[in-house]
C-alpha cells in the first residue's frame, strides 16, 4: 500500500480571513493531492432567518469588514423587491453606485499594495522579513503613500454615502437614507486629479509587471476556465446592476442576459467533506466541468467595452495580449484590478458632478412582494443574496454565494498547479516555496473572512512528514 506524507500552511497568510493549505505527497515526494481548506463555520444563513427584513442590509454586512458595503448593497437590492421597487429614484441609485465605486475602489488598492505589491516587487522567494507592508514603506515610502491616501478616497466616500467607514446604513429597503449635500461633494472634487493620476500610475505597476515577467505569469497556476459576471444589456462592464452572462475557455457564449433573479437555474453548489465553502457549477456543464471563475479578471473577459475613456483603452490593451480571446492568467488579475480601479475613479469624477446627487427623493416605494435576489459585482467577483419573507415581514430563508465562493474550484486548481511545479521532488520546505502557493491564492484576492471566523493569535505552522508519518521537518511563525 503506497505511503503519503502531508504538507500543510496554515492559515495562508495576508488574504481577508482563515484558511489553510494541505499538500499530500508520496514516497517519492510528487504531489499527489493538493487542496485550499475553509476551515471554520459562520452560519449566517441561519441566524439571518425569523428577523425582520428590513435588519438584513445591516445584518448581512457583519459578514466582513473588508467588503461590508458589498453585502449591504446585494442585500439592499433584494429587498427593493421584497417593498416591491424595481426602479430606484435617480438620486437613490446614485447614491449606492457611488458607495459601491468608493468600495471597489478601496479594496482593491488594499489587496493590491498592501497584500499582493511586496511579493510583485521584491520577489515571490524574498526575504519575509522585507516581503511585507513593511517593507514597501521602508523601501518605497512615496507607494505606501500613495496607496494609504488612495484607500483613504475611498473610504471616505464609504463614511459619506453610508454614514460610516464600515458597517453603514445608507441604503435601505426602496431607496437611501441621505444624499449628498455641496460640501462634501467639493471636498472629494479637490483631490480628483490626485486620484486620476495615481490611478493610473497603479495600473501602469500592474501591467508593467505582467508584461516584464510575462513567460512567468504565463506559466504560474494557469489554466483554461470558464467565466461569470454581470453585464449592462449592451454588454458594458457594470459593477452595480446587469445580468449575467458566461463564456467558456475559448470566448464562447454559455448563457447571455440571463435575469439574475432566476440565477438558480443556471448555477448550483456541491458540497465536499473537507471544506465549509461549497463549489458553485453552470447546471448544464455538470459539476466536473461547470466551475468557473468571477471577479476582475473575469469580468474584463466577459464584457465587451467599459463606459468611461481610461478604463477602456487599458481594457483594450489588456485583451490584445491574448488576441481578444479569454486571459486565463491568475497573476493578470492584478493587472484587471487596477483598470477596475481607474474605471472606478472615472464614474466617481461623473457621479460628483451630477446633481441628482443632492437631490431629496430618496425613497422609492411599491407593493410587497415574498422573495428578492441581489446581485452586484463585488471587489472579488459576482455576489448574490436570496431571500424569502414571510407575512410578518421576517426572513424565512437566505442563500448567499458570496463571491469568493465561485472561485473556490478555481483557487484550488491554483495550488494544485504550483504545488506540483514548485514542491513535486522537494525533500525539505523552504519559507519561498510556500510563498508560492500563497501567491497563487492572492491573485484571487479571497475574502475567507465571509465564510470564516477565527479568534486569537493564528501562527503559521508547516510540517513536513516522511512516508512513514515521521516528521522531519517544520516551521512555526508567530503572526
Amino acid at each position: 500500500m503506497s505511503k503519503t506524507r502531508v504538507i500543510e500552511v496554515e492559515p495562508v497568510t495576508r488574504v481577508e480571513g482563515h484558511g489553510k493549505i494541505s499538500i499530500h505527497l508520496d514516497e517519492d515526494n510528487n504531489v499527489q493531492e493538493s487542496r485550499l481548506h475553509i476551515v471554520e463555520f459562520r452560519g449566517f444563513e441561519r441566524f439571518i432567518q425569523n428577523r425582520p427584513y428590513w435588519e438584513v442590509p445591516v445584518i448581512v454586512q457583519r459578514l466582513c469588514g473588508i467588503c461590508p458595503v458589498s453585502h449591504h448593497l446585494a442585500a439592499s437590492k433584494a429587498m427593493d423587491l421584497i417593498v416591491g421597487v424595481k426602479k430606484l429614484t435617480p438620486t437613490a441609485e446614485k447614491m449606492r453606485r457611488l458607495m459601491h465605486y468608493g468600495q471597489i475602489m478601496q479594496s482593491h488598492v488594499l489587496h493590491f499594495f498592501h497584500l499582493c505589491s511586496p511579493d510583485l516587487l521584491f520577489g515571490f522567494d524574498a526575504d519575509p522579513r522585507k516581503r511585507n507592508v513593511m517593507g514597501i514603506i521602508d523601501e518605497k515610502p512615496e507607494l505606501a503613500v500613495q496607496a494609504v491616501m488612495m484607500r483613504k478616497f475611498g473610504q471616505e466616500i464609504i463614511k459619506a454615502t453610508a454614514g460610516k467607514k464600515i458597517h453603514g446604513t445608507g441604503a435601505i429597503p426602496g431607496g437611501v437614507n441621505k444624499n449628498l449635500s455641496i460640501g462634501e461633494r467639493d471636498f472629494f472634487l479637490k483631490d480628483m486629479e490626485q486620484m486620476k493620476t495615481w490611478s493610473l500610475s497603479a495600473l501602469d505597476l500592474a501591467k508593467n509587471f505582467t508584461r516584464d515577467n510575462f513567460e512567468k505569469v504565463g506559466g504560474f497556476a494557469n489554466f483554461n476556465s470558464s467565466h461569470l459576471s454581470m453585464v449592462r444589456e449592451d454588454g458594458a462592464l457594470d459593477l452595480y446592476h446587469g445580468n449575467l452572462r458566461a463564456i467558456d475557455a475559448s470566448g464562447n457564449i454559455i448563457f447571455n442576459q440571463i435575469d439574475y433573479q432566476r440565477y438558480y437555474d443556471h448555477l448550483m453548489e456541491e458540497v465536499r467533506s473537507w471544506s465549509y465553502m461549497k463549489f458553485p457549477f453552470i447546471k448544464k456543464r455538470g459539476h466536473l466541468d461547470g466551475w468557473y471563475r468571477v471577479g476582475p479578471l473575469s469580468r474584463l473577459n466577459t464584457c465587451g467595452f467599459i463606459d468611461t475613456p481610461k478604463a477602456d483603452k487599458a481594457l483594450q490593451e489588456f485583451k490584445g495580449v491574448t488576441g481578444g480571446k479569454p486571459n486565463h492568467m491568475s497573476l493578470a488579475y492584478h493587472w484587471a484590478r487596477m483598470i477596475e480601479v481607474v474605471h472606478c475613479v472615472e464614474k466617481i469624477e461623473d457621479l460628483l458632478n451630477d446633481p441628482d446627487l443632492q437631490g431629496d427623493d430618496l425613497v422609492a416605494h411599491g407593493e410587497r412582494q415574498e422573495e428578492g435576489v441581489g446581485v452586484i459585482e463585488a471587489p472579488r467577483g459576482t455576489l448574490i443574496h436570496h431571500y424569502k419573507v414571510d407575512e410578518s415581514d421576517q426572513v424565512t430563508f437566505c442563500n448567499l454565494i458570496v463571491s469568493t465562493t465561485h472561485n473556490n474550484e478555481a483557487m484550488n486548481l491554483a495550488v494544485s498547479k504550483v504545488a506540483k511545479k514548485y514542491l513535486s521532488g522537494q525533500p525539505k520546505i523552504t519559507e519561498a516555496m510556500l510563498n508560492h502557493l500563497e501567491v497563487a491564492v492572492r491573485a484571487y484576492d479571497p475574502c475567507l473572512s465571509c465564510a470564516t471566523h477565527a479568534l486569537g493569535q493564528m501562527p503559521l505552522t508547516v510540517e513536513l512528514y516522511d512516508a512513514n508519518n515521521n516528521k522531519i521537518d517544520g516551521m512555526s511563525t508567530a503572526l
